[in-house]
């Protein structure tokens, strides 16, 4: 499946996690690749080769009906604010509206009326309404800077752009945009919605049949769906713009299109930049995201309450793990690093060819290796000590210390991001209630505070300072047990107190982070001076050359903002085995072992006698797509949605660093299963109405 997610559940949703660095081919895109801009989307190019009739208008009309969740995509359907999305981007509301007594992943969620859809903590839609061009603001911010003051000018005056145009107003989002790697800068705004509620969900053996062994392969069985709904005052939000459900499945070759919010690829990093990946950080967090695994998955056979609250994270470190193998293995491919360093070759080759081009750009590649290097040897520490646990009692505690430092600076001295608005939406947050298991928590902290001793080693300050005394076991037991921070109203109290008043409020988390927080910050400046500061100016110079070499024939890298990518239903063929672009229901049942993971969901057995087993189930295309692409809507020409993607095959894990058009494959749960699902496995009359199927 897919973007570790802001709760690390998704498949599809953790192809983008290795770096934050933009993409576009180093020439311009052939086949079906592309992850294009809505206001630079290849219209022409996408008429001529498959014989539709695209136009504005079409364009718009997809845009409006597209939506943006916490870490996933997903499409209006109906007039009435109903949202189409992924199993896997909505398990984590799932799990938090459960509990012992009540199983929703395990069991489903299917409420019988409207009023019993419950609100998912913390999640928001977003749905993009405009594009604007502050590409000479953001550039002009940063000039005659370099390290961190650069870093810091541009961050400050992009955090004004988004203040100038959505204020304080809740119902906006206002993001700058950073495309082609600094070549240009867009702010997109957004209206949000805060109220989203789960109408639907399938068991999670539905959705995710076949568990990890099938995960990021194909032929698949999974029904990958899940309905929400977006309320405003306490009522469904009018969408008279939305996109029309077809209870159809597609044919071989028809034209597909995928609108969502793919994560992050890195098609345009140099090559000293993919050698630190392939060297250093992806062989570590490799390493580290399966000992943590290992850790929950043991953890998990102790009892079925533990085996309960620790499905979300397995779930998101399995699929993680088998991302970041995929990334490795592209990049200890020797043709497609050949491929890579081609491409670097020829537009260096390019610009040296153009010496006023050259004269004005200087070397930023040489620039890239002295930012590598120094990459080396900053990524340890800066990522176990700035980047932290995954803990979520931790995450408060990290928030509302810098919150408080921030705050007591004068404010025009203080980051990027700590405003008095941006503190206030960070109370609203921090006021979501979702419950919190202790024996993860301490696992996560535990874990975190070995593995910063193993890598960092005893005798460092940082680490001195982080143990003291204790034992990472101690640590964890000590500042889970003791803390409040499990309580919204405590978190609320806490982020209105100074830094002496969380210093003596007597929560062990709070001052656990508050003592060992200037060490983290004091990495974090190094990184910015030494590594993400030189990288933005050198990105921005490779970009200018780009553009003067390729124009803007090229689509950027993903950047978690809303995106079309075009293609066809097509199977493929690798090492003289050919994959069928199509699944039925009935194979589910040929494929049903009986053990997990290739047990049936029990409802799903109990209507095998009605059930339609023709009726297409999974689909292949040739769209181009990364995490954070969860949930988007597969579309068809007509501009209807035909399925929801929410995975990849294993060839296309290699995305991150360019396509492949002929085994790169967007696997996609049908409309046409979904509404046989709807309509004879669970019995949901209420749901095919509101989309416009007749039983």
């Amino acid at each position: 499946m897919s973007l570790p997610s802001l709760r690390l559940t998704a498949s599809l949703a953790a192809l983008g996690a290795a770096t934050v660095v933009l993409s576009a081919p180093a020439t311009p895109a052939k086949a079906d690749e592309g992850m294009w801009t809505f206001d630079n989307f290849p219209i022409a190019t996408v008429n001529e080769k498959y014989g539709t009739n695209l136009d504005q208008a079409w364009l718009d009309r997809v845009r409006n009906a597209a939506v943006r969740l916490q870490g996933c995509s997903a499409s209006l359907v109906s007039g009435e604010g109903l949202i189409l999305t992924n199993h896997h981007c909505v398990v984590s509301c799932v799990q938090d509206l459960s509990d012992a007594q009540n199983d929703y992943v395990k069991n489903g969620w299917m409420p019988a009326t409207r009023e019993e859809e419950k609100k998912c903590p913390g999640q928001t839609a977003e749905i993009l309404t405009d594009i604007t061009d502050v590409t000479d603001r953001v550039t002009a911010a940063g000039a005659g800077l370099e390290g961190a003051a650069f870093v810091r000018a541009r961050a400050a005056e992009i955090d004004k752009i988004q203040k100038e145009v959505c204020g304080d107003d809740r119902k906006l989002t206002c993001q700058v945009i950073s495309l082609y790697r600094g070549g240009q800068y867009k702010l997109y705004k957004f209206r949000k919605y805060e109220d989203v509620r789960l109408v639907f969900a399938p068991e999670f053996q539905a959705a995710f049949f076949g568990g990890d062994p099938d995960n990021f392969n194909f032929p698949r069985y999974a029904l990958d769906a899940a309905f929400l709904r977006a309320y405003e005052d306490g009522k469904p939000v009018s969408t008279p713009n939305h996109l029309t459900w077809n209870p159809n499945a597609p044919k071989e070759g028809d034209v597909t299109f995928v609108a969502g919010n793919p994560g992050s690829t890195s098609r345009l990093l140099t090559m000293a930049q993919l050698e630190v990946l392939r060297d250093q950080q992806l062989p570590i967090t490799l390493i580290q995201t399966s000992e943590l695994r290992g850790r929950l998955l043991e953890y998990a056979t102790t009892s079925e309450e533990a085996k309960r609250v620790s499905v979300d994270p397995i779930f998101g470190l399995e699929n993680s793990f088998k991302v970041y193998y995929g990334q490795q293995g592209a990049l200890t491919d020797p043709a497609f690093m050949a491929k890579k360093r081609a491409e670097e070759q020829e537009l260096r080759q390019r610009v040296a060819a153009d010496p006023a081009l050259a004269q004005r750009i200087g070397d930023p590649w040489a620039e890239l290796e002295r930012a590598s290097a120094a990459q080396r040897d900053l990524y340890l520490p800066y990522r176990q000590l700035e980047s932290g646990p995954r803990s979520q009692l931790y995450s408060y505690a990290k928030a509302i210390v810098r919150a408080a430092k921030e705050r007591a600076k004068p404010a025009a001295e203080r980051r990027a991001g700590y405003s008095e608005a941006d503190i206030a939406a960070l109370g609203r947050r921090l006021a979501q209630d979702a419950p919190i298991s202790d024996d993860i928590e301490k696992i996560q902290m535990s874990f975190w505070l070995s593995k910063t001793r193993e890598y960092l080693t005893v005798d460092n300050p940082s680490v001195k300072a982080l143990l003291g005394k204790e034992s990472p076991e101690q640590i964890a037991e000590r500042t889970v047990e003791g803390t409040r921070l499990a309580d919204p109203a405590f978190r609320a109290e806490a982020l209105a107190m100074t830094p002496e008043q969380l210093a003596a409020s007597g929560d062990p988390m709070i001052q656990f982070v508050l003592a060992n927080d200037d060490a983290a910050q004091a990495v974090r400046t190094q990184w910015e001076a030494a590594v993400s500061g030189p990288t933005s100016r050198a990105a921005e110079k490779i970009a200018q050359a780009r553009f003067a070499v390729y124009g803007t024939n090229l689509y950027p890298d993903a950047t978690f903002s809303l995106r079309l990518s075009y293609g066809q239903v097509k199977g493929w063929t690798y090492r003289g085995v050919t994959v069928e672009p199509f699944t039925y229901i009935g194979g589910l049942y040929e494929r049903n072992t009986g053990a997990e993971p290739f047990n049936a969901a029990e409802d799903w057995l109990a209507a095998e006698g009605k059930v339609n087993k023709s009726t297409v189930y999974d689909f292949v295309s040739t769209n181009d797509i990364i995490g954070g692409n969860s949930g988007s809507p597969v579309i068809n020409a007509k501009g209807e949605v035909i399925g929801a993607a929410f995975d990849g095959n294993i060839h296309s894990l290699g995305g991150s660093f360019g396509y492949d058009g002929e085994l790169n494959r967007t696997v996609t749960v049908s409309t046409a299963a979904i509404t046989e699902a709807l309509r004879t496995v669970y019995n949901q009359p209420r749901l095919l109405r509101e989309l416009g199927v007749r039983r």
